[in-house]
């Protein structure tokens, strides 16, 4: 019988009051009947559990398999619709789903080391290049992912928020403004929406085999092949150097590689910074300053 750890049932209760624990106690009983429906032998608990409960397993031919559990039902759904649509274009395949219980098993990465490991970063940013540049597709007919407005909704919930408090708004307005301005031009000017990962950073990305790469955890969104590339830019965003010419080198590298529109990314990555300082206002936090730094850092791009 898989146990589940204390700290991973502590954190469904944070997120998700007592129906959490309920749902992190069943666990035992819901892998053990997904192990004999899909017939492979649970093995190891992942150990940075989060939001979802992954472990590893392996089918009776001896390949390994992770099984995926989650409490947010539909947005497990969505990510397995997304890996499906990505079937052969870099990402782990999904082997066995069911959107009812919340659960999917998929395909292990082996090794599945994942990017971060690579130190090197250029060569860390040639490797995102390659994955990127096979990634991306037009959305299936019928699909129902969020567009990038609706991503971006936290900023004008913001809006809404703080109509009325002109005197005690957190954010600076006139990056509140800037990053409203990027939203609406790149928006009104995005040529032909595609099926984005939307979480495309370092960990996210494991080898699979001695030279292939795979993507794991999309997030599904509608829009600006462009912004795909922000969330790997927040990421070690200080590794060879300084986190400004880190960004530069980056940036160089993918527009060069990829033949992207750096001013687009630079954009992106303005509006990206003010919709995590929301986020973070949202969940009842004060550092929004990150975000704020973030767009400020995009922003130097643009001069």
């Amino acid at each position: 019988m898989v146990v589940i750890p204390d700290t991973f049932i502590k954190r469904m209760h944070e997120l998700h009051g007592e129906q959490g624990v309920a749902w992190s106690e069943a666990l035992p009983e819901l892998i053990a009947d997904c192990a004999k429906r899909f017939d492979f032998i649970p093995l190891a608990t992942f150990s940075n559990l989060t939001y979802n409960f992954v472990l590893r397993g392996t089918q009776r031919n001896g390949k390994q398999v992770v099984l995926k559990s989650s409490f947010m039902k539909k947005e497990l759904s969505r990510e397995v619709s997304v890996l499906r649509a990505y079937k052969g274009r870099g990402a782990v395949d999904v082997l066995e789903a069911d959107e009812e219980w919340g659960v999917a098993l998929l395909e292990g990465a082996e090794p599945g080391i994942p990017l971060s490991t690579i130190e090197n970063d250029a060569h860390a940013t040639d490797i995102f290049c390659e994955v990127f540049h096979r990634l991306h597709l037009s959305p299936p007919m019928g699909s129902l992912y969020p567009s990038m407005k609706q991503h971006f909704m936290a900023i004008e919930r913001y809006r809404e928020r703080f109509k009325d408090k002109k005197d005690d708004r957190p954010l600076p307005l006139s990056w509140v403004e800037k990053a409203e301005e990027c939203l609406e031009y790149l928006i009104a000017t995005t040529n032909e929406n595609l099926l984005l990962h939307g979480d495309l950073h370092h960990d996210n990305i494991l080898q699979q085999g001695e030279e292939k790469w795979a993507v794991i955890d999309p997030k599904g969104i509608i829009g600006d092949i462009h912004f795909d590339t922000i969330q790997y830019l927040l990421n070690y965003e200080d590794r060879g150097g300084y986190c400004q010419q880190v960004l530069r080198d980056r940036v160089a590298n993918m527009t060069d590689r990829l033949g992207l529109d750096h001013r687009r990314i630079a954009m992106w990555g303005v509006a990206r910074g003010v919709l995590e300082a929301c986020w973070t206002i949202e969940d009842g936090g004060t550092d929004w300053q990150r975000g704020i730094q973030i767009t400020e850092r995009f922003a130097k791009l643009l001069d």
